[in-house]
């Protein structure tokens, strides 16, 4: 672990990050004994100890002729912090959502990062009134996991197909077989359709960056729709499916449903 960059991350300057390291190692301190445990130029360390007091990080008093200092404790710091970013980020959202307007056309659009792949995946199943069609490797399941169980429980229609080991216990849930998702490349695809309106498919995997395709044409919508819908279909078809029938497929067929068990 960093502090030090960790600091400059939530917005100290190195030399304040350096100074309230320096403070909850020797406190209270004054700033020429803080130059010396921090490194920071005495020439320094007072505009950094100035702007730690303004912030509220350290506390200052004056003690005969000197000024010392302490610092605000580790968990207010952070707790303090974290109130401000929340603030931030919903007024940043509040504003940035009344300048938005959402469109609706055909375009295909592409979308590049796994965060913010899964985001878009969540925000779709968040924002869905009806409906959803997945397919999910089990990292993707780890993920949405509590998003779809949500979706399950404001009443949705949920149809899932696990291409991994994963279990789902709400809607109707299909596992594809290994060996055709193999075939089918289907082994690091994320799919999530809602309500037949929009559709997400993304691909990644190990050694790769995940990307995504975004699209509200209705054609592309209902074919992601009818893959699903027919894959679950044979599922429950080949739960129905004797020995005897099984012999008269196809050998490659036949090794398909068998990877089911």
């Amino acid at each position: 672990m960093d502090l030090l960059t960790d600091l400059t991350k939530i917005g100290f300057t190195e030399y304040e990050a350096k100074v309230y390291l320096a403070l909850l190692r020797e406190h209270p301190a004054t700033g020429y004994q803080l130059s010396k445990e921090s490194g920071v130029p005495r020439s320094m360390v007072y505009e950094a100890l100035k702007r730690l007091h303004g912030r509220g990080a350290a506390l200052e008093t004056v003690e005969g002729r000197s000024t010392l200092y302490r610092p605000l404790p580790p968990q207010l710091l952070l707790d303090r912090h974290q109130a401000d970013h929340q603030r931030l980020l919903r007024e940043l959202g509040e504003g940035l959502t009344a300048m938005y307007t959402s469109t609706t056309d055909n375009r295909v659009w592409t979308i590049s990062g796994r965060t913010a792949v899964l985001a878009y995946a969540a925000q779709l199943i968040h924002e869905a009134q009806s409906e959803l069609f997945l397919v999910l490797t089990d990292e993707d399941l780890a993920v949405l996991h509590q998003d779809i169980v949500a979706a399950s429980e404001r009443g949705l229609e949920l149809h899932t197909l696990l291409t991994g080991s994963g279990t789902l216990s709400c809607g109707r849930v299909a596992y594809h077989p290994p060996l055709e998702s193999e075939l089918q490349g289907l082994t690091a695809t994320l799919l999530v359709q809602a309500d037949s309106a929009e559709v997400l498919i993304a691909s990644g995997g190990p050694g790769h960056e995940t990307t995504a395709t975004i699209t509200r044409n209705l054609d592309l919508v209902l074919i992601a729709r009818q893959f699903v819908w027919m894959e679950m279909f044979t599922q429950r078809i080949y739960a129905r499916l004797g020995a005897d029938l099984l012999q008269r497929l196809d050998p490659e067929d036949r090794e398909i449903f068998a990877s089911l068990g």
